[in-house]
């Protein structure tokens, strides 16, 4: 049992890491903020609540492997190495991929709702 709670304290030290050493990391937290209180005050769907929290827990999660992949390719190659930048930019993508499908999940939540509140029909 003791393996196991301390299992909770490395995943703690991770998401400490990464948020003390990746900009991007800290952008994606902060920028799940707004959209939270935005869900609710748009009084979204659990639906729709679904969507947007599994968008953000996907973007955090490609995050913490990007940095995952990124560190562990700087421990085995120090220097530069072509294959090694296309391991980095392969493990970058893959946070853009998602991080596009987190938007374009966000907009077709959030726009008609946004639209009907300013007055435009849906």
């Amino acid at each position: 049992m003791k393996k196991f709670i301390r299992g909770f304290g490395f995943a703690f030290n991770g998401l400490k890491y990464a948020f003390a050493t990746q900009i991007n990391f800290r952008v994606h937290v902060f920028a799940a903020l707004p959209v939270i209180g935005l869900s609710f005050y748009l009084h979204i769907s659990t639906a729709e609540w679904n969507w947007i929290l599994l968008c953000i827990a996907m973007v955090l999660l490609t995050e913490l492997l990007n940095t995952g992949i990124e560190t562990l390719t700087d421990l085995v190659s120090p220097g530069y190495n072509k294959l090694a930048g296309h391991v980095k930019d392969i493990s970058a993508a893959a946070v853009l991929v998602v991080a596009f499908f987190a938007l374009i999940t966000g907009l077709i939540i959030f726009l008609p709702k946004i639209l009907l509140l300013v007055g435009y029909a849906a």
